[in-house]
């Protein structure tokens, strides 16, 4: 059955409420989210333990293997420590929506051999979606079709990160500093490879804006649908503190399209915030 997941990048932020178990709150507005977290340190046993017990069985993870795999090793003789990441990992079982491996921008067409060998080596069953930010997959035709080609191997999928409405005009509120120095700026990029797109949307501190820039993914998205295919968005502002609602706004506006696509549960009303 088709189905579209939205998200954003965290399950907690300041400006939400903050109850005791905020995965499980995260949960209630939201069907998916990045694990950024999981980049910088794999999580302990019990941790993902609680991860398990706070979100239903159709709940999303899309979970990124730490940077060690990616950005030191650049997938290169990785597979222990890739290993032992999906061992930890292991109890979230479905939940894992796929493996997210985002290169970084050094990464080019010339490595697309040691990606190959990569993903040969990934377990059977494990969906694998590839982000990468080097310009010549955006400005070569060949190199794109290089790394399609790749990735059409094991089915696995291009995810695509769209920055241009944060890089469109000059900043508009001082949070969209950081975002525009550290965010790639690449070119748009609107192509599904397999049944499970995943596209990340990063827009402006200026909601309407956000919701502006973000048309053009509302009717591909909608394109997906009706093809059979099951999209998972997760939408970026510069300080994510409407993230969760604009998510849940932007299937909104995919379902008034698409009106057969099943409506969001409704959320669970935020515990209020408390000192202690």
């Amino acid at each position: 059955m088709r189905e579209l997941r939205v998200g954003c990048a965290m399950w907690t932020h300041p400006q939400w409420p903050a109850p005791r178990e905020r995965l499980r709150a995260y949960a209630g507005h939201c069907g998916a989210v990045e694990g950024n977290t999981t980049f910088y340190a794999t999580p302990s046993a019990s941790t993902v333990q609680s991860w398990v017990a706070q979100t239903a069985p159709d709940f999303r993870f899309v979970l990124k293997p730490p940077r060690s795999v990616t950005h030191e090793r650049r997938l290169v003789d990785a597979e222990g420590e890739l290993g032992a990441f999906l061992d930890v990992m292991a109890p979230l079982g479905s939940r894992v929506h796929a493996l997210w491996i985002q290169l970084p921008a050094s990464f080019g067409p010339n490595d697309l051999g040691a990606l190959a060998r990569f993903q040969r080596a990934l377990p059977d069953g494990l969906r694998c979606a590839v982000e990468v930010r080097h310009p010549a997959f955006f400005e070569d035709e060949r190199a794109a079709v290089q790394l399609e080609r790749v990735l059409g191997r094991i089915d696995a999928e291009w995810v695509p990160f769209d920055t241009t409405v944060l890089f469109d005009g000059p900043p508009g509120d001082p949070s969209e500093y950081e975002p525009r120095a550290k965010k790639p700026r690449v070119p748009r990029r609107m192509r599904a490879l397999t049944e499970y797109p995943i596209v990340r949307y990063h827009g402006r501190a200026d909601i309407e804006r956000t919701v502006a820039g973000w048309v053009p993914w509302v009717d591909t998205v909608a394109g997906w649908l009706r093809e059979g295919r099951s999209p998972t968005v997760f939408v970026h502002t510069p300080d994510n503190a409407a993230a969760r609602e604009l998510a849940r706004r932007f299937h909104d506006e995919v379902r008034a399209v698409v009106p057969d696509l099943p409506a969001q549960p409704t959320p669970t009303p935020d515990e209020p915030m408390t000192l202690f």
